[in-house]
Order: C-alpha cells, then sequence, then structure tokens
C-alpha cells in the first residue's frame, strides 16, 4: 500500500482539531468526489479537514487535482492506493470470491488510518454537504463502534427481514462514522468478511448488508439529516425538476441511479452540484451531458415519454436496444 500525506495545519481557525474523512473511489468517481469535497469546505468554514481517499489506482491527473486542495483551502489530502494482498485477512478472498473487490475498500479504512486518528467520517462520493458539521466534529463516540444513520423505512423493513436481523434496524452504508480503535478491537472487518462467505441469504447489498448484519444492536444510530436519501427518479417519473425540501439536512445523499452530474436529467439539482463543482480542482469537468449506459439510456428513454417527448425517447429507447445488443 502507497499512501501519499501532506503536511498542513491541525487546527482550524475554530481552534478544533482536523476532523478526517474518508473516500473510496475510482477514476470515475473523482469528479463527484470533488463535488462533495467542495460542499464540506463551503458550509464549514473555520473547520480544518483532512480527506482521505482510498483507491486501487489513480490518474497523475487526478492525484494533482487532489494535492491542489491543499492550495486553493486550508485541508490537508492523503491519497492511500491499495493492494489488498498486501492485507492477510482478505487472502482467501482474492481469487476466490465472485464480489467485485471494490466492495472491501471501505472495511480496510480503519486498519488504514490506524495511528493517524481515532475517528473517521466514510462518506460516498454522491452526497452533497448543505449545512454545518459541527455537531458530528464534537460528538463523542468513545464508546461506540460506530455511528450510522437509518435506510429509507421501506427498505430498513426489507432488509431486516430478508437478512433475518434480531433488531428493527437497519443503516444505509454512505455515511458511517466509525471509532478506529473499537472497530479493530471489536474485529468488525474480519467479522464483516465472514458474514459475506458464509451468508445463505441474498446479499443484495453486499459489504453493506454484511456490516449490517454484524452491527446489528451494537451502532448508535442518529437522525436522518445526516444521510438524507434523495431519489431523483422520483421527481423525473412525475415531471418535477424542483428540489425538494430537504428541511435541516446536512448531507443530501443522491443514492439513486440518477446522479446531479446527470446534465440531461434537467433536474435542478444539477445546479447545486455545478456550483460546488466550481470551487473545486475538477472545475473544468462538464456535467453529464447525455446518458452514457444501457441503464440511463432506458431510465431517458421513459422520462422523455412522460414529457410528452415521444420522438426523444422513442431514440433513446433506439439507441438503448442497439447499447445493449452490442455487449
Amino acid at each position: 500500500m502507497q499512501t501519499t500525506q501532506a503536511v498542513a495545519p491541525a487546527i482550524g481557525s475554530n481552534g478544533k482539531p482536523s476532523f478526517h474523512i474518508a473516500f473510496c473511489v475510482d477514476n470515475n468517481y473523482f469528479r463527484a468526489m470533488g463535488g462533495t469535497i467542495a460542499s464540506i469546505i463551503d458550509n464549514n468554514p473555520g473547520q480544518h479537514f483532512t480527506f482521505h481517499v482510498l483507491a486501487f489506482e489513480v490518474t497523475e491527473d487526478h492525484q494533482r487535482r487532489l494535492k491542489k486542495l491543499e492550495d486553493m483551502y486550508a485541508v490537508s489530502t492523503q491519497l492511500h492506493l491499495l493492494d489488498l494482498a498486501s492485507f492477510t485477512q482478505f487472502s482467501h478472498f482474492l481469487g476466490h470470491s465472485h464480489y467485485s473487490l471494490s466492495i472491501f475498500t471501505r472495511l480496510v479504512i480503519p486498519t488504514v488510518l490506524k495511528g493517524q486518528t481515532d475517528r473517521v467520517l466514510y462518506l460516498d462520493a454522491d452526497i452533497l454537504c448543505v449545512n454545518k458539521l459541527d455537531e458530528l466534529v464534537d460528538m463523542d463516540i468513545s464508546l461506540d463502534i460506530a455511528v450510522v444513520v437509518p435506510d429509507a423505512p421501506v427498505t430498513l423493513q426489507r432488509r431486516v427481514a430478508a437478512l433475518g436481523l434480531k433488531h428493527n434496524q437497519y443503516f444505509n452504508g454512505g455515511v458511517i462514522f466509525i471509532n478506529i480503535a473499537k472497530w479493530i478491537s471489536e474485529d468488525i472487518t474480519q467479522q464483516t468478511l465472514d458474514a459475506l462467505l458464509d451468508s445463505k441469504t441474498d446479499m443484495r447489498f453486499n459489504d453493506q448488508d454484511a456490516l449490517n448484519i454484524v452491527l446489528n444492536g451494537r451502532a448508535r444510530y442518529i437522525s436522518p439529516r445526516w444521510n438524507y436519501l434523495y431519489d431523483l427518479i422520483h421527481d423525473l417519473n412525475v415531471n418535477k425538476f424542483a428540489m425538494r425540501p430537504v428541511g435541516k439536512a446536512v448531507f443530501i445523499h443522491f443514492a439513486g441511479a440518477v446522479k446531479p452530474w446527470t446534465d440531461w436529467s434537467g433536474h435542478d439539482a444539477r445546479h447545486m452540484f455545478r456550483k460546488y463543482l466550481s470551487l473545486s480542482p475538477w472545475s473544468d469537468m462538464p456535467l453529464d451531458p447525455e446518458p452514457k449506459n444501457t441503464k440511463e439510456m432506458r431510465m431517458h428513454s421513459r422520462f422523455m415519454y412522460r414529457q410528452g417527448r415521444p420522438l426523444e425517447s422513442l431514440k433513446w429507447y433506439i439507441r438503448y436496444l442497439r447499447k445493449r445488443a452490442a455487449k
């Protein structure tokens, strides 16, 4: 494992220690992560952050842009290039698992960051911060393995039943506040790997399901405003393009198949994303002008039909069929 470490002040102008945040991304998600990071910085003036990026490989261009964050803002960045073969607990998975190795990335966060910080906030890169993190920064999690946020009610009930969970709890893995020492001492990573291997149930959400099995009744739950799930498909299916009210949400998590960087969606969420992207080193990268894959093409065809644009709908449905046939 290769780590690029930056030297920067560990105390913000607010007098508080640096707050550590981790992302697990591939090259396709650095632009999205740039928007997430800029939204955090913009809404939390005075707070120093250390952003950790865990990845298997990163282009030189993205490495340069990540480093540029330190020139633009009073933050630290660390790039952790991973080789799972160097983690002994993954040895029986390598070459023998039907799971993509990428799903294991966030499971090594505590091991990678041990000795650097006692706690770290993991975030998915399809999240935008729209409020202050003070409450989380000041939160005492010394007695907790992890602090999590409940998933959408329908998902929660379905996964509790599907996984046979004892406690009526199920969290979304997009936001996890980790107590590194307790996570390691409780052997959460190994237990999660065992759950992935041993489970006889349908692990639809892979490591998220496995983490829920292991942490059921052991994690601390906080308000949904810390992982406010926003499904853009819900809006587009009914021709609504304005953002719905999100109340006191801190993190808006665009967890559905349509993301805020899809310019073709026509949804106002793209303006929010563009605003924050413009504050990042990835500001010159455009939003997606049109659907890229078969799933997006089929959805866009449906959206066009519901907007009363049958010819556009037919065009995209034909493109969808052609791309699917070419696979």
